[in-house]
């Protein structure tokens, strides 16, 4: 593979971090690329013209930067609130809703270097290869992806280390606490090092956004959500835009604890992997929104939401954004959004976030009928009817089937299971006993 592209534009997603800084030099010194490096902002890369800086200093012959932070909000994370997306009722899909935004990027980005090559620096055990490829694979089928740390490169975390300080690249990470971080918005994932055995408990200094809830303020805190159609708007009265009211949850949440998940997930590529997150404001918007969606939406929406947003996680999880499936799924989430709009309240209380209250001027809730005091609207006397039809089934099937009746296997099972029980009485004679005997 030596020099098998001198003179060939390759276009690499960089984040800065250990992976894309030694993929930038090895793209030069073994394949021969000229490099041009696309970064995209989600809300943690700072100081842009660092990043700039950095990648110039590690061979990148140019450097593109863009703040996709507004972006990122209203067209991915927004979207995926609304579904009520979580990746196995957990994870708030932070990496994996960026993930398609940057494959975007880059390619917007190759179209206007003239590359037939773009790369990444995803692991071959890794969801984000798959999420890279897909999505370039579905946005530009004619680019050639090519990806460093799947083959080629084959380096450990410590020889990249090594590799990255004889090329007199800066990186942050250090043998002694090798943690690989993605960050954005919407939350922080972090594996590698001591956190692959599933037994230990995360080190302390895993944690940045959130305080140990031990160590948290002894005093609550109330907080004050209101949505439009299933977005976020304002936060304790004050409108702000989806960045400013992100980080400002963030902010108050992770001040109280709130935010830190540490779960066994199912990768993609068919291994399980440990991994801890921190996601303040996206777990408290989920809750949030969840508990807002109680009020207005019917038991039926409720219930096939349920289904959707675990589909829309898996496919999101699995790098299908750009899919005709998440076109016709996200057609299904925004009609339910009509009517999600209205406040919650969320208490704060040294790591726990619980709703607290909500409101909505599209209410189904009406006290008048959920009542058992003074001023209650309820029928009583039409339950009977109710109960009537409703039974009507089962009444049917016990006169025809008797599953239940005497001499059945179930109602046999009841005195056996009640004898295990202390102090529990024994049964008389039974007949179909007797004659089964």
């Amino acid at each position: 593979m030596s020099k098998a592209y001198a003179g060939e534009t390759c276009v690499l997603a960089y984040s800065g971090g250990l992976d894309t800084s030694v993929a930038v030099a090895w793209l030069r010194e073994t394949l021969g690329f000229e490099v041009v490096t696309c970064t995209g902002d989600l809300g943690a890369t700072g100081d842009l013209e660092a990043v700039q800086r950095k990648a110039i200093a590690s061979g990148a012959k140019k450097a593109i930067v863009q703040d996709a932070r507004e972006v990122f909000v209203r067209y991915f994370v927004w979207p995926a609130l609304q579904a009520g997306a979580l990746y196995e009722d957990r994870y708030p899909l932070a990496t994996a809703l960026g993930r398609p935004l940057l494959a975007k990027l880059l390619v917007d980005a190759a179209r206007a270097e003239n590359a037939r090559f773009v790369a990444h620096g995803c692991t071959g055990k890794g969801n984000d290869q798959v999420r890279f490829d897909l999505a370039v694979g579905a946005l530009a089928p004619d680019l050639t992806v090519i990806a460093p740390m799947r083959g080629g490169m084959n380096m450990t975390r410590d020889e990249e280390i090594d590799y990255a300080r004889r090329h007199g690249i800066p990186v942050e990470a250090t043998k002694k606490s090798p943690y690989s971080v993605d960050e954005n918005l919407w939350g922080r994932s972090i594996e590698a090092g001591v956190l692959e055995d599933p037994w230990d408990a995360p080190p302390r200094d895993v944690y940045h956004w959130t305080v140990d809830p031990d160590e948290a303020p002894a005093k609550p805190r109330e907080v004050a959500i209101e949505f439009v159609e299933g977005v976020p708007a304002t936060l304790d009265g004050a409108r702000l835009d989806g960045v400013a009211l992100i980080r400002s949850l963030n902010e108050i949440a992770g001040k109280h604890g709130v935010g830190r998940i540490d779960m066994v997930e199912d990768r993609l590529v068919g291994i399980k992997s440990r991994e801890i997150y921190e996601a303040p404001a996206a777990l408290v918007l989920h809750q949030a929104a969840r508990a807002l969606e109680s009020l207005v939406l019917t038991k039926e929406v409720i219930r096939f939401k349920a289904r959707v947003a675990q589909e829309y996680a898996e496919l999101v999880y699995n790098g299908l954004w750009f899919s005709a499936h998440h076109q016709d799924l996200a057609t299904y989430v925004r009609s339910t959004q009509r009517f999600v709009s209205g406040e919650v309240r969320v208490r704060f209380d040294r790591g726990a976030a619980t709703v607290v209250g909500r409101r909505s001027p599209s209410s189904l809730y009406q006290t008048a009928l959920a009542t058992y005091g003074k001023g209650d609207a309820f029928d009583h006397k039409a339950s009977e009817g109710f109960i009537t039809v409703f039974g009507l089934p089962l009444r049917t099937q016990a006169r025809t089937q008797a599953l239940w009746g005497e001499g059945s296997e179930a109602a046999l099972e009841i005195p056996r299971k009640a004898l295990s029980a202390p102090g529990a009485a024994k049964p008389g004679p039974n007949k179909a006993t007797k004659r089964k005997r």
